[in-house]
This record gives structure tokens, C-alpha cells and sequence, in this order.
């Protein structure tokens, strides 16, 4: 907003000019959602100890988060507005790919907020029903998706010209122009399975994040990176220096309009930074679903726009791993009808605990990982 309000005016203010660049936009973006967490936080965790919004904790939980009971809880939802409010401060309001993501955000918070609140209220840890949950997020994931695929209108060129070809990680991805050059055909999806396949990459991103948050600092941790790579691969992806395309150099896809989202990516990382101070071990205040499920979808939205949803599960590796972990163990569990389990209990940061690591170790090691996986992420680029 403030680019589209302050831009026009630097014919008369050559300071301005700053606006039209991403990267000052970008720091910017950081700034106003770190400040904003930061100094909004302390009268937040007050306003929820008032209310006694505080944390339901399992009973079959390790006994080690026992003592986190009444913990304030649904801190997310200041991350949340301070996300919102910083991208849309400094993102361009006229690029459609930021209100995509920004929009599966804030709606997989309302969700996630109605999901908290039922908890709060039944002091259990069963809120909203999962079905319910899921209907909801595929039905808005599906709705976007479906315009971003099928909608011609509002919709910028480049993202159209390339919308239903898939990106392999380690394969050139090669503009349609060239391709027909060489005369080899792009890898297509049909559109409406297209839709189907990025609405569960949004879907399943979205809940693999809320079934990592179950330690203090463990899930914004790996958010914040996933965030800081697609800021890299957003802003790579519609570069241009002296004059040569960075996206045709490296061989990914070409998307002008996918630069703004390093904006948001940017407003990630700072209420991340904001939310860490207060969510590290011990934690004061915990995110809930209102925080993981938005980030989540935020996270899964991302991969869609910038056509990196094969590339996401190596980058979320953390996010795979978790969901795949209680996938197998309640599977299992199933299928011997209780009488066995593959790990002392799902997710799966709760089975090291179980095997003796302490909460801290669990979690820095974990953000390692993921550290290890966004540099592998980048490694891509070049290797292909």
C-alpha cells in the first residue's frame, strides 16, 4: 500500500525511488513485522493470561510438558495480523499472487481460530472436528487454485504461459519458446488435475506445520527458513541483471510477478523473529493452530506460485517427516488393531523425547535439519 500511494509522488521526492526495489521493500517488510511482535507481544500475553486463554495439554503427552498446562495460547493470532498488516504495507497491491497467498493465510487462521477457541472453551484437546477443518481448507485452497488455474482476467501473462507445466527439481526448466526451438514438449498437467495437485500441496503443508508446532520454538524455526528460501527462489525467479533473465540463467521458471511475494516471505521471517523472543524455551506463549495453520498454508501457497511443489518436500523436509510419522504410526497402529507402534509416540519430535532428549536438543537439532534442507533447496538450482 504504501508503494502504491508513495511511488507516483517521486518525480517530486527522488528519495522515493527506494520503493521500487524489492530488496529495500524487503528489509522494510522485516522491520515492520518484527517491531510490531515485539512490541505488541508483552500487552498481548497479558490480555490472554486475563482472559485465562491458556494451553490444553494431552494427558498421554510426555510428562515433561505436563507443567505447560495454562500456558497463553493462540499467540498466532498477533503474528497473523502483523503478517498481514506488513505485507500489505509494502507488497504491491496490484500484483495478484501476494493476495493469493496472503488470502489462504488469513483464512487458514480463521479456521485455525475457531479451532483453538472450541479447545479453550472445552478446556480439552479436541477442538474443532478434523473433517470439518479439512473441508474448509480444501474448499478455500480449491477455490484459489482453481482461478489460478482456469482464470484468464487479472491474471499476470507470465504465470498463465507456464501455469500448467510442472518444475522437477534437478531438471532444466526451459521457457516455452525454447522448448519449441528444440522442438520438445513441456511436462503438462491437465489443469484440473492441477488443482487438485496444488490444493493438497497447500492442504498438506498447512497441517504438517500445526503437527510440528508441539515444542516450544520447534515449528517457527523451520517456517522462518522454508520463508528466507522462497524469498530467495520468489525474487530469483523474476530478477533481471544487465539485462539477462537470473530465472532463463539458472533454468527455472520465469515469473516477473513472483518477486513481490519476497514481501511476504519477508513479513514471515520478522514476526517469526517477534514471536521466537517470547515462544523459546520456556516457552510464555504458544502460536496454537490460529499461528500453524496459517503459516502452513502461507508455506504451501508458496511453493504453488513459485511452481516449486515437487521442490517443497525436500526443502519441508521437517514438515514431511512429522506428518509422515503419524501417518505410519496410526496406520499401523490400525492395522495391528493396538498392538503395535512404530515409535514411542508420533509426531515424531515426541519419540526422541521419549528416548531421553531434552526438549532444547530436540529442537535446535531439528532446525539443523532444516537449515541442512534449505541449503540443499538452493543447491538445486545449480545442479540440473
Amino acid at each position: 500500500m504504501i508503494y502504491y500511494l508513495l511511488y507516483p509522488l517521486t518525480d517530486d521526492f527522488r528519495f522515493l525511488n527506494v520503493l521500487r526495489y524489492v530488496p529495500f521493500r524487503v528489509l522494510a517488510a522485516t522491520l515492520t513485522a518484527m517491531f510490531l511482535t515485539f512490541g505488541l507481544y508483552p500487552w498481548f500475553i497479558r490480555a490472554l493470561q486475563k482472559k485465562q486463554v491458556g494451553q490444553v495439554v494431552r494427558k498421554e503427552g510426555p510428562q515433561s510438558h505436563w507443567s505447560k498446562a495454562g500456558t497463553p495460547t493462540m499467540g498466532g493470532s498477533l503474528m497473523l495480523l502483523a503478517l498481514v498488516l506488513s505485507t500489505v504495507l509494502w507488497a504491491d497491491p496490484k500484483n495478484p499472487m501476494v493476495w493469493v497467498v496472503t488470502a489462504i493465510t488469513a483464512s487458514y487462521g480463521v479456521v485455525g481460530y475457531i479451532d483453538d477457541a472450541a479447545k479453550v472453551r472445552k478446556k480439552s484437546t479436541g477442538g474443532l472436528a478434523g473433517r470439518y477443518k479439512l473441508l474448509f481448507q480444501f474448499a478455500v485452497a480449491g477455490a484459489l487454485c482453481g482461478w489460478l488455474f482456469y482464470a484468464e482476467e487479472g491474471l499476470p501473462p507470465d504465470w498463465i504461459a507456464i501455469r500448467d507445466r510442472l518444475h522437477v527439481p534437478f531438471v532444466k526448466f526451459l521457457s516455452n519458446e525454447r522448448l519449441a526451438e528444440l522442438g520438445q514438449e513441456p511436462l503438462v498437467l491437465p489443469k484440473w488435475l492441477y488443482v487438485i495437485f496444488a490444493s493438497f500441496v497447500i492442504v498438506g503443508t498447512s497441517n504438517a506445520v500445526n503437527l510440528t508446532d508441539g515444542l516450544d520454538g520447534l515449528a517457527i524455526g523451520p517456517v522462518m527458513i522454508n520463508a528466507g528460501t522462497y524469498a530467495i527462489l520468489a525474487y530469483l525467479g523474476g530478477a533481471v541483471l544487465f539485462k539477462v533473465s537470473v530465472a532463463e540463467y539458472l533454468y527455472i521458471p520465469y515469473l516477473d510477478s513472483s518477486s513481490e511475494l519476497a514481501i511476504y516471505c519477508a513479513s514471515v521471517i520478522g514476526v517469526g523473529f517477534g514471536f521466537l523472543w517470547f515462544n523459546t524455551y520456556p516457552a510464555t506463549v504458544f502460536m496454537g493452530d490460529v499461528g500453524s495453520l496459517a503459516l502452513g498454508g502461507g508455506i504451501g501457497a508458496l511453493a504453488v506460485v513459485t511452481k516449486n511443489e515437487l521442490t517443497s518436500l525436500l526443502l519441508g523436509g521437517i514438515f514431511v517427516v512429522e506428518a509422515l510419522s503419524v501417518m505410519i504410526q496410526v496406520g499401523v497402529f490400525k492395522a495391528t488393531k493396538g498392538k503395535k507402534r512404530v515409535f514411542l509416540m508420533a509426531p515424531i519430535h515426541h519419540h526422541f523425547e521419549k528416548k531421553g532428549w531434552p526438549e532444547p536438543k530436540v529442537i535446535v537439532r531439528f532446525w539443523i535439519v532444516s537449515i541442512m534442507l534449505a541449503v540443499a533447496t538452493l543447491a538445486t538450482l545449480k545442479l540440473r
